[in-house]
């Protein structure tokens, strides 16, 4: 299996400005991203942004990067532009590993890709792991994946779902990891966005609102967190130190 990862990445943020140029034990956030991307076994490694500071400190660390244009809606637009930039087969795996995510295990970009590699009837693969704490299941900046008995994704929600009208059962935390084909990108480019996805600000329930499958591997252990905010960034910094 081959497979490319594309890490998008903008300088602009109504809640954390400059947000991929933030150091981390030395290094910008997306450089720790590209360094964990690319011991995923990825055939290319690659940073999808319009921002010339962010692609100086890209390439300053020996990593790729492509320039886009500034008024993609989305981080899955910006990739289906750089995909076409880097003129990727149609075929070809493409990964979407978030800028924001410097402790994503290797591992998991790698399982993502060979999900949507093993079933050749979907056109987008994601992961998930079980939420165990109150906290998360309340926030909002926690967002949540529910599934068919296939493990296909129903719906994806900012809210708690299921509802739990009696005690028991797993809530899924979704972790925001993106298997792609070429060919499904540029189709997803294409697609007018939906209301739900609008409502919630989550960019998958496009796929979903206009027909399209979305595979779901569910992590064994937790996916450690992203970083929206500065002090999200302050608690990934202790966990590195």
């Amino acid at each position: 299996m081959s497979f490319h990862v594309i890490i998008p990445a903008r300088y602009a943020s109504s809640r954390f400005p400059g947000k991929p140029l933030a150091d981390i034990a030395g290094r910008p956030m997306v450089v720790r991203v590209c360094e964990r991307a690319g011991q995923s076994g990825a055939a290319s490694v690659h940073v999808a942004t319009d921002d010339e500071r962010i692609a100086a400190a890209v390439r300053a660390a020996g990593h790729g990067c492509v320039m886009t244009r500034a008024d993609h809606p989305s981080g899955t637009d910006r990739i289906a532009e750089a995909a076409s930039t880097l003129k990727l087969e149609n075929r070809a795996i493409v990964v979407n590993v978030q800028g924001d995510e410097p402790l994503i295990p290797p591992k998991l970009i790698a399982q993502v890709a060979a999900l949507l590699d093993r079933l050749k009837d979907v056109s987008v693969s994601t992961a998930c792991h079980a939420i165990h704490d109150e906290r998360s299941l309340a926030s909002p900046n926690v967002v949540k994946v529910v599934m068919d008995a296939q493990g296909y994704a129903l719906y994806f929600s900012r809210s708690r779902i299921p509802h739990p009208r009696e005690e028991g059962g797993a809530c899924y935390r979704h972790a925001g990891i993106y298997g792609y084909r070429v060919d499904f990108l540029k189709r997803y480019a294409a697609l007018a966005p939906s209301p739900l996805e609008t409502t919630e600000a989550l960019e998958q329930l496009r796929v979903l609102w206009h027909g399209y499958r979305i595979a779901v591997a569910v992590s064994e252990t937790d996916v450690p967190p992203g970083v929206d905010t500065p002090q999200d960034l302050e608690a990934v910094r202790r966990m590195l130190a």
